[in-house]
């Protein structure tokens, strides 16, 4: 995998030259002390599968945002063991805020959006998958009546083939655009459904993904989130997802879809003229990114570096040593930092885990026996980073993602209580070396 920082062994080197000049400057100076680092601490076994890799290509950008730092990895201390407390708690909520009943999920709404979260009980049995998120999107289908876009990296769940083809039979012009490997190359896809009913389907045709998850219905609102359009994703793994009417948020999504239906660029190829980059909707700051045309992780490391009281973060995926970095500075200017890690991955080498929970942070992994799949950071309990953007080089640099970043309290309130959700159920990290 590509890494941003200096290779581990070159940056290793310079901290053991470090070192060594200390004791020998101990040595002639005996007010110099020299501080040794403490013992290694134990990791667990990972159990889950593996994760499809991703072939990342990097593009060459211009980068119009600042620079940010890199995560620190020689220096490693022993973990500072933070449990949860009254920090970690929500505070209030709007009474504009309104909430949904579901027998599997959460939901809430308040102006211009809606949100869901799935609400995995570890079963594997699929006769007990009823009454989840996906009841909710087959609703909004079910109400189109000229329009539907699709832009799926995996699609399989019945409830919304049987929605989409409904909104087909109709009358409604449906039009979808999927990975070749994972969406229209799986065996288990419903996607064959959609093409005999005759309607047009094209995947990216190459090794990186096609990894978004959004949906355009009648140009008047915009489905997305972490939240894959399978059985798993609805009733196994951990999701959010968010409905908004907005039309800048429309024209943003419906202009990227084009990009890969009709003009059939992917990845790299696709230019960077998002029509309503930033915006405000009924008093929130919206910001919408595409990857890998637009500067994602430098616009993310802006918004993390604006915290001043606490960051959360639920994360699939966290390889990017640049945000990393920002992290590890705000918790040296007293900003209080909280991670959930998916299991899976979360000891690997390139995992943002060993250098966040070894410089202090209070890191946890996942309770999930299949997936925690949120990409989600909270900002001062008032901003929320969400979309299909895996905080990795893969979605940085190669696969097709969408990120959001919304400055609304009553929306990151909704997405505090389900950190504390997960939080709840997550573990301390028990055999990372610190050294």
């Amino acid at each position: 995998m590509i890494r941003q920082s200096e290779p581990f062994l070159t940056r290793l080197r310079v901290g053991l030259i470090g070192v060594l000049l200390v004791v020998a400057m101990a040595a002639c100076d005996p007010s110099v002390t020299v501080v040794t680092q403490p013992p290694p601490l134990p990791t667990q076994p990972n159990t889950l599968p593996e994760m499809p890799t991703q072939v990342m290509v990097v593009p060459t950008q211009p980068n119009t945002l600042p620079e940010v730092p890199t995560a620190v990895r020689p220096t490693l201390v022993r973990p500072t063991v933070i449990p949860p407390t009254a920090a970690l708690l929500p505070t209030s909520t709007s009474p504009s805020v309104g909430h949904t009943p579901l027998a599997q999920g959460f939901g809430a709404q308040k102006g211009f959006w809606q949100v869901f979260f799935t609400a995995p009980t570890g079963s594997g049995n699929r006769a007990n998958y009823v009454g989840g998120i996906d009841t909710q999107v087959a609703d909004a289908l079910s109400t189109v009546q000229r329009t539907l876009d699709i832009a799926a990296f995996e699609f399989n769940n019945p409830v919304i083939t049987a929605a989409v083809l409904a909104a087909h039979q109709r009358g409604v012009a449906v039009r979808l655009v999927t990975d070749n490997e994972h969406g229209i190359g799986s065996k288990d896809t419903t996607l064959g459904q959609l093409i005999d009913a005759g309607i047009p389907v094209i995947d990216d045709n190459r090794s990186a993904l096609m990894h978004n998850k959004f949906m355009i219905l009648d140009s008047t609102s915009v489905i997305t989130g972490s939240y894959n359009f399978t059985i798993n994703d609805t009733y196994r793994n951990n999701n959010n997802m968010l409905i908004f009417r907005s039309q800048k948020m429309v024209q943003d999504y419906q202009n990227e879809f084009n990009k890969m239906f009709e003009q059939k660029k992917f990845g790299p190829s696709k230019a960077s003229n998002t029509p309503f980059a930033s915006f405000s909707q009924d008093g929130a700051a919206v910001q919408v990114l595409f990857a890998p045309e637009d500067r994602v992780v430098a616009a993310l490391a802006v918004a993390l570096s604006s915290a001043t009281t606490s960051i959360r973060f639920m994360a699939f995926s966290f390889t990017l040593d640049d945000i990393a970095g920002v992290m590890q500075q705000k918790a040296q200017q007293g900003v209080v930092i909280n991670g959930i890690f998916e299991t899976t991955g979360s000891e690997t080498r390139t995992s943002e885990l060993t250098p966040l929970l070894c410089s202090g942070l209070a890191m946890r992994q996942d309770g999930n026996p299949f997936v925690m799949h949120h990409k989600v950071f909270i900002i001062d309990d008032k901003t929320v980073v969400t979309g299909s953007f895996n905080f990795s080089t893969g979605a940085r640099d190669s696969n097709d993602e969408n990120l959001l970043i919304i400055t609304d309290p009553d929306l990151a309130l909704q997405y505090v209580e389900e950190f504390n959700r997960r939080w709840a159920e997550s573990k301390q990290p028990t055999k990372i070396t610190c050294s």
